[in-house]
């Protein structure tokens, strides 16, 4: 039996007055999609558990089966172990972005105005320049700074704070900074770190380069996602079964590690709109050669959410739909008995930018189907938010899906 998840990052959205009140979702063309909904199994499942914030990070565990309560520690100590950074006992890793912030926009509190958590989507090479400034003129007194993909990059405080209140960027564009700035034991250490950083990116070459082109200059870094080193079963231990994980995203790839999963390449993958949404078809099809489950990340929808763009979020859904879906559905059935599920880990609405708590749409589908579709209502079975509601199916623990997934027990949903 081969298994699929292919998990489309904050796809999930709200009706938008630009697409005529539909959803992203449920504007797109997406015919593998609805193929899913309409064929096999449909409905609504809550991949953030209540009382924890809306990310990838908790998303994902949930989808891979994991309680949050046990296992979660923090965003960052996930990327470490993608990035193959081994933590110390008494070691807090801290995700680090580069950012843009905005110190002529009044804030009342005068830090100034989140303006791109991105910094323009800067390139890795220019992001490693001055990630290695950091770390040759701050790092060594108790801290490292790790190079990642693009803006996102990690900070490793050995004998650190773990207990500070930090706010990811994403969820505060064109928000004064203020209110949101680290709080708590370990605040203050922070805070001295992140302005001696921002005085040494003021004057970087790469800031020059980047004006030159026209280019969002990087002003800051900012710290955030903290966690000590998490302990996680494998899913070989628990299922049985040797498994990948396709991902361009460093959270999802340290997940996937510590779960067991080993990374599979992709040429070309960004964690952008811009990826190779086709060579993740590919190689996920590929995989199942020679392992029983692929978990397929794409990160796109995600983005496009976080810009607040409807029309780039229906093309990347439309992408991952015609790519990464329709390939690895035309090519799976050599394989005999397979599975298929698809949803995201969060919603990502783009009237708010940000991360959205909802429950998600679920699809499976797979070679065992049922030949009566339970899923009637609505229009039909496309898969989209409100059909999905309409099923009247809802998964509230949302890490026990994987568990049906799995044992083959989806067509009793």
């Amino acid at each position: 039996m081969k298994y699929v998840v292919i998990q489309g990052d904050g796809m999930a959205d709200f009706p938008v007055e630009e697409l005529g009140g539909l959803t992203p979702l449920e504007k797109a063309y997406a015919p593998h999609l609805d193929r899913l909904a309409s064929e096999g199994r449909l409905g609504l499942v809550r991949t953030i558990p209540e009382g924890m914030p809306a990310g990838t990070d908790v998303g994902t565990m949930t989808i891979l089966g994991y309680d949050l309560l046990r296992f979660h520690s923090g965003r960052a100590p996930i990327e470490a172990a993608s990035m193959g950074i081994d933590l110390g006992d008494e070691d807090v890793a801290f995700r680090c972005n580069l950012v843009a912030i905005d110190r002529k926009a009044g804030d009342g509190g005068g830090a100034g105005v989140m303006k791109d958590f991105t910094a323009g989507h800067i390139a890795s090479d220019d992001a490693a320049e001055i990630i290695s400034l950091l770390q040759e003129r701050l790092g060594g007194d108790g801290f490292d700074f790790h190079a990642g993909v693009s803006y996102r990059h990690l900070m490793v405080w050995h004998g650190g704070e773990d207990g500070m209140t930090t706010t990811p960027p994403h969820d505060i564009t064109d928000r004064p900074i203020a209110e949101y700035l680290p709080s708590g034991t370990g605040a203050e250490r922070l805070s001295r770190l992140s302005s001696d950083a921002r005085r040494l990116i003021a004057s970087h070459p790469v800031n020059a380069r980047r004006r030159a082109k026209g280019e969002t200059p990087v002003t800051d870094v900012w710290l955030w996602g903290q966690g000590r080193r998490p302990a996680m079963p494998t899913l070989t231990s628990k299922y049985g079964i040797e498994g990948g994980v396709i991902t361009a995203v460093d959270v999802v790839g340290g997940l996937g590690r510590l779960a067991g999963l080993r990374r599979i390449e992709v040429p070309g993958i960004t964690g952008f709109v811009d990826t190779n949404f086709r060579g993740k078809g590919e190689h996920a099809l590929a995989a199942l050669d020679t392992m029983d489950f692929v978990f397929v990340h794409v990160e796109a929808p995600d983005e496009a959410g976080h810009m607040g763009d409807a029309q780039l979020k229906v093309k990347s859904i439309e992408e991952l739909d015609r790519e990464v879906l329709g390939t690895i559905l035309q090519g799976i059935g050599r394989f005999g008995e397979w599975a298929v599920m698809v949803l995201p880990d969060h919603g990502t609405p783009v009237s708010t930018k940000t991360h959205s708590a909802d429950p998600v749409p679920f699809a499976i589908m797979g070679s065992a189907g049922p030949t009566t579709p339970k899923n009637t209502a609505g229009s039909g079975g496309a898969y989209g938010e409100r059909e999905a509601a309409a099923t009247g199916v809802m998964i509230e623990d949302g890490s026990t899906l994987l568990d049906c997934f799995l044992g083959d027990r989806w067509n009793e949903i």
